[in-house]
Order: C-alpha cells, then structure tokens, then sequence
C-alpha cells in the first residue's frame, strides 16, 4: 500500500497517510488532542482545508458546507480526500482554531 507524506502549513507537521485511507484520519494519527473531527462522512464542515498543492481523490461532501467553486479552488473536507501524491494543506475554520491554539494543552 502506498503511503504518501501530508504536510500542514500551519504548524509545519507532517504525517505520513496511506492511498486507503482520509486524509483526516492520517491527521488524527498525529496523536493530538483536540483535532475536531465532527461527523467524519463530509456533513458537518469541521475538517476544512485547502489543499495548496499534491493530488488526491475527493469523495462527496456537504455543498452545505463546500461549494463547487471551493472545491475546484482545492478547499476540501480532509475526511472526504485520498492522497495520490504527497500533499501541502492549510487548515480552515475550526480545524485552524484547534491547530494554532495548540488544543494539546488543554
């Protein structure tokens, strides 16, 4: 199974994640307390990200949540996308509040 590198702008991790398996889910293995991670099937909005660059898979997600437009412009649910290259995000919304307040501490 191939397993490809996520790097997060924000903080400057990274993780490694398989081709199988969401890019939210690889984030999670990073062990950190606090990273939201909602309802994990794309209707709730919680793991926004833009995707600056890599390739990936996307599955469906929200328009409630993530309009066409914001997905051709690579913002993405991070539970709803499968890396086919090493990818770089930034994280959105809630999941940005959590990264950069550093949720660990509390």
């Amino acid at each position: 199974m191939t397993t490809f590198t996520v790097s997060l702008l924000d903080t400057g991790e990274r993780f490694p994640c398989k081709h199988d398996t969401s890019v939210l889910a690889g984030m999670a293995n990073l062990g950190r307390r606090g990273i939201p991670c909602g309802c994990r099937g794309g209707g709730c909005g919680v793991c926004k990200v833009q995707v600056l660059s890599g390739q990936y898979q996307a599955r469906a997600m929200s328009r409630a949540h993530i309009s066409e437009t914001e997905q051709q412009a690579g913002k993405v649910l991070a539970c709803r996308i499968y890396p086919d290259s090493d990818l770089s995000l930034k994280v959105l919304g809630s999941l940005q509040r959590c990264l950069t307040r550093s949720c660990d501490s509390r």
